[in-house]
């Protein structure tokens, strides 16, 4: 075999080295950070008093902790809410291209 002429195909899980920590990306890490501070700061100014108050002044960190599982298909629940919103307003044409095609007229 010709050591200068391998040739690799580049598995599909390769993106997962481009994100930070390999599952976030920037905007998913600014919202999980953005709910835990929101969250920290709760504590805070209202005090853990009652029960009620603890869920709510934990909610930012849940519901940034929400958006961002990963979830089998999709990167995680955020894109997940995007594909399906983008699905019942945009237009149902889906172009697919494949990392083998070529681009052929």
């Amino acid at each position: 075999m010709d050591v200068e002429r391998q040739e690799y195909l580049i598995p599909a899980n390769s993106k997962r080295g481009m994100l930070i920590l390999s599952v976030y990306r920037p905007i998913d890490l600014a919202i999980v950070l953005t709910g835990g501070l929101i969250t920290f700061a709760l504590f805070f100014i209202l005090g853990a008093d009652s029960f009620g108050l603890v869920i709510i002044e934990l909610l930012p960190a849940l519901i940034g902790a929400f958006l961002t599982l990963p979830i089998p298909n999709y990167h995680n629940t955020l894109v997940l809410i995007k594909e399906v919103v983008d699905y019942f307003t945009n237009t149902k044409e889906f172009k697919w291209k494949g990392w083998c095609v070529y681009d052929e007229k």
